[in-house]
C-alpha cells in the first residue's frame, strides 16, 4: 500500500514560497543548508540559497509529508487540480495571520491563494 512521502509544488521562486508554507504549517521549517548542501549548490553554479531550484520544508527527521518547492519556467495559469485543506482553532485569526489572498468565503471554509496563486482552504 502506498504512503505519501513528499508533496512537490511547482513554482517560480522556491525559496520565498517555501518560507510562506513553513510559516503557514505548524511545526514545519525550511530545511537548513549545511556546508555539503551549499557546496552542492555551488557546484551547480548557484551561489545563493535564495536561488536554489528545489527547497525543502520539513517538520523533522522522519516526519511526513515533507514539501519540496521546485522551480518551473511557467506561471500557474488555471485552478489547482489538488489543494491542501488546513485547520486551525480560530479560522478567522489564521486567515489574518497567513495574510494570503482570500478567494472565497464559504460556510465551512475559506479559500485562499498563496503568493504564487496556488489555492488552499482553511476549514472552519
Amino acid at each position: 500500500m502506498a504512503r505519501i512521502h513528499d508533496i512537490v509544488i511547482d513554482c517560480r521562486h522556491p525559496a520565498s514560497l517555501a518560507r510562506f508554507w513553513a510559516q503557514a504549517l505548524e511545526g514545519y521549517q525550511v530545511a537548513p543548508y549545511d556546508e555539503a548542501e551549499l557546496e552542492r549548490l555551488r557546484s551547480n553554479g548557484i551561489d545563493d540559497p535564495e536561488d536554489d531550484p528545489t527547497v525543502l520544508v520539513e517538520a523533522g527527521p522522519g516526519v511526513r509529508p515533507r514539501f519540496f518547492f521546485t522551480l518551473v519556467p511557467e506561471r500557474k495559469v488555471v485552478k489547482n487540480r489538488m489543494h491542501l485543506d488546513l485547520t486551525a482553532d480560530d479560522t478567522e485569526a489564521e486567515v489574518r495571520r497567513l495574510g494570503a489572498r482570500v478567494l472565497a468565503e464559504h460556510d465551512d471554509w475559506v479559500t485562499m491563494a498563496d503568493p504564487e496563486g496556488n489555492e488552499f482552504c482553511v476549514m472552519r
